[in-house]
């Protein structure tokens, strides 16, 4: 019999989100692997989309995403930032943001083409390279600090590179790609002809510095796609409302690949999304503070408990050097962490080409009720206590 799985598949498995959420669930521990919300999000919100249902909004939406929230996107992206998007014909809306990278990486990529990761890199990057028969290239964001190096970056270019993809707020290290940093990335793809898919599903969640979306900046928003949603910002991922937006006729790309993947997102959280995203700075800064004071009490409590720790800059996760505490594996410590201590983390060598460059960190998510990581920084205390089996996971 013929192989089941297609080879561009091979490796890839069950996600690491999945795994260490099955076994949080299967342990009784308190997780803080996965990066969604324990709370709910606002009620407003909620309400919108109970009276898109009880008005008849049951049906097929528009492919591309509804008037409604194409028109509020356009309004959003000229308020925050000063791009100036044609509502009509430059967003495209999608089933949450993975959809929207697959959907711009399927459209866009031949066989053969190379396209640019920093590693560690969101799970689903990797999936989607392979799927489109392209060829990824890897530049690593060095601990402590996740900086990368500019001429690591510039050989990571060349004749083949089709695309880049940025991911700033960045998960899983919580660094906010600098000015500096995105100038160089946007000089390298001007010189090369190359596109720019940008992630920026945290673009709200910031604690220092600015968010400067790639679009910004001189030459770049007739080759950037900039994905974004709504999940993160309005603390409701279950929803699954991404977007897309791009000059014309990458978006035109975009939604080539699109209609055939999902074809349309649910039309009664389009209308609420279309709601939500009226809200001014105001909810932004009032997001930003509430995970702020939630970041500054787990770094401190970590960095109390003995782990290596730089707050984030940006999104709601913490990646925690673990090696003070006697331990040198990612894997065998989250395994530890989950079925000895009773508090789920992940393993950032799932994010890397290169592994060893992952696997003296775990990465914490801090978007839970402040009850949640109170508990599980009283069970993180009990790492210091002697354990059956704890010699398994040290070095």
């Amino acid at each position: 019999m013929r192989p089941v799985m297609a080879r561009r598949l091979e490796g890839f498995g069950t996600t690491i989100f999945t795994e260490m959420t099955r076994l949080a669930q299967e342990h009784g521990a308190v997780n803080l692997a996965q990066g969604f919300p324990d709370f709910d999000g606002p009620e407003f919100v909620k309400e919108a989309a109970v009276l898109a249902i009880r008005r008849g909004h049951g049906q097929y939406a528009r492919m591309s995403g509804i008037p409604e929230v194409h028109r509020a996107l356009a309004a959003k992206y000229l308020r925050d930032y000063g791009l100036d998007y044609a509502a009509e014909t430059e967003f495209t809306v999608t089933s949450g943001a993975t959809e929207a990278i697959f959907a711009a990486i399927q459209a866009t990529c031949e066989p053969g083409d190379e396209v640019i990761l920093f590693e560690p890199y969101y799970d689903s990057y990797r999936a989607s390279v392979a799927m489109a028969g392209a060829v990824p290239r890897f530049v690593t964001l060095h601990a402590p600090d996740w900086r990368f190096d500019a001429d690591e970056l510039e050989r990571a270019f060349t004749a083949k590179t089709r695309a880049i993809l940025v991911n700033t707020p960045h998960n899983p290290t919580g660094r906010v790609f600098s000015r500096e940093d995105l100038e160089l990335v946007a000089r390298l793809c001007r010189e090369r002809d190359v596109l720019c898919i940008t992630d920026e599903v945290y673009e709200h969640i910031l604690y220092e510095g600015e968010h400067v979306p790639m679009a910004t900046l001189p030459g770049m928003r007739e080759r950037t796609i900039t994905i974004s949603s709504f999940g993160k910002t309005f603390s409701l991922t279950g929803w699954k409302i991404g977007w897309a937006a791009a000059p014309a006729p990458l978006t035109a790309a975009v939604r080539a690949a699109h209609q055939f993947i999902t074809f349309a997102t649910a039309m009664p959280l389009q209308h609420a999304a279309a709601a939500a995203l009226s809200v001014g700075p105001e909810y932004y800064q009032g997001l930003a503070s509430s995970y702020r004071r939630k970041r500054d009490y787990l770094v401190e409590e970590l960095q109390r408990l003995g782990f290596g720790v730089q707050p984030p800059a940006g999104t709601y996760y913490v990646c925690a050097d673990f090696r003070p505490l006697g331990f040198d594996d990612d894997v065998a410590f989250c395994r530890h962490l989950i079925e000895e201590v009773g508090v789920a983390a992940i393993p950032p060598s799932a994010f890397y080409e290169n592994v060893r460059h992952g696997r003296s960190y775990a990465r914490f998510a801090f978007c839970k009720k402040e009850e949640t990581l109170r508990e599980a920084v009283r069970r993180l205390g009990s790492l210091f206590l002697p354990k059956v089996g704890a010699g398994e996971a040290r070095s």
